[in-house]
């Protein structure tokens, strides 16, 4: 009898374990349901933005979200709401149709139509209003990209000639800088440059002093030693020997046999080899050169008229009779009218 009441208590306990669970399943769907069905997602305008109100589930309470058409995208909207409510773990925005929309798509295409905002585990069906009633319509958005375009405009015009004289005088500074470190190796190369350039011009006299004494062996022996029978041979061997060397020297150095590319040759030759005993650390100096370069370049650029924004210089003359003031009306007359919105905002400076 014992066991038998011991049965039926263990039967009773998990009776009421499954009715406590299922009322618990039951609860939560009723909650998803009254989530989805009983408070809406909105979508309204103010000031001529979008305002999407949508219901946070940590909180309980409502949010609005001010949107924009153009430059927010739906992955904004999403780190909005994940931001707003650490709660949320997942959120995604699909069609009505399943298709989920990219993070990357912008406000504007996603309000085009209906959509599905999915927030954890509750979907909410969002019903987009007409264009008319969000007052977003294709004129509003090219008059509010011809102001962007003319905000630009109006900073450019306004902001240039000191971003330009900020950028020159970093590089002047720079500049100045790579100079004062490349002084001292200057000084060094140029010591090495004395000693190369009298060590190539030594080699090239030595080579046509080797060539007149050839000259002059081989003349000896054709007109006083031996005759011409004789020599005809030696003088053709000694041509081809000559030519050999020269194809040698192609072999060995992958150029072509030229004076000048010899003797420039070993002009480096020879600097590189006195540059290691004297402390010239060559690939510095080579960096340093290059970005002097490289600096000056930028700097004739910068200083270009055509990227310095500035009006052109007038093309036509006037008689002398002409009044100082007469030709000032005709030069505000003749710029442009970001010119005269500088020139007044100088005087407006100045005073």
């Amino acid at each position: 009898m014992g066991d038998n009441l011991a049965k039926r208590t263990s039967a009773s306990s998990v009776t009421n374990q499954t009715n406590d669970n299922f009322n618990i399943k039951a609860d939560q769907h009723l909650r998803r349901r009254e989530d989805s069905g009983g408070v809406m997602v909105e979508v309204s305008c103010r000031g001529g933005m979008p305002q999407l109100t949508v219901p946070l589930p940590s909180r309980r309470e409502r949010c609005r979200f001010t949107l924009r058409p153009v430059s927010h995208t739906v992955g904004d909207l999403l780190a909005m709401l994940k931001h707003e409510d650490r709660g949320i773990d997942r959120v995604t925005v699909t069609t009505n149709d399943g298709v989920r929309i990219a993070s990357s798509s912008s406000i504007e295409s996603l309000l085009m139509d209906d959509f599905k905002l999915t927030i954890n585990d509750v979907e909410y069906n969002v019903d987009v209003p007409d264009r008319d009633m969000l007052n977003i319509t294709k004129d509003d958005l090219n008059r509010l990209s011809d102001v962007r375009t003319l905000v630009h405009q109006l900073y450019e015009a306004l902001n240039v000639e000191e971003h330009q004289i900020k950028k020159e005088h970093e590089l002047v500074t720079k500049l100045e800088s790579l100079k004062v470190s490349l002084e001292p190796l200057e000084k060094k190369r140029q010591s090495l440059e004395a000693v190369a350039v009298r060590r190539t011009t030594a080699l090239t006299w030595f080579g046509l002093s080797l060539m007149s004494v050839q000259f002059g062996i081989l003349a000896r022996l054709t007109w006083w030693e031996y005759s011409w029978d004789i020599m005809e041979p030696v003088t053709y061997f000694v041509t081809y020997g000559t030519a050999m060397a020269a194809y040698a020297y192609f072999v060995l150095t992958k150029q072509e046999y030229l004076l000048p590319d010899v003797r420039d040759r070993q002009h480096l030759i020879t600097l590189h080899k006195r540059a290691n005993k004297i402390g010239l650390d060559v690939v510095r100096y080579n960096s340093l050169k290059d970005e002097i370069a490289r600096i000056e370049q930028d700097l004739a650029r910068l200083r270009d008229p055509l990227h310095l924004h500035v009006p052109p210089t007038p093309t036509y003359s006037f008689p002398h009779s002409v009044s100082a003031a007469h030709l000032r009306s005709i030069q505000s007359a003749a710029s442009s009218p970001l010119d005269r919105l500088r020139s007044l905002l100088s005087r407006l400076r100045r005073s």
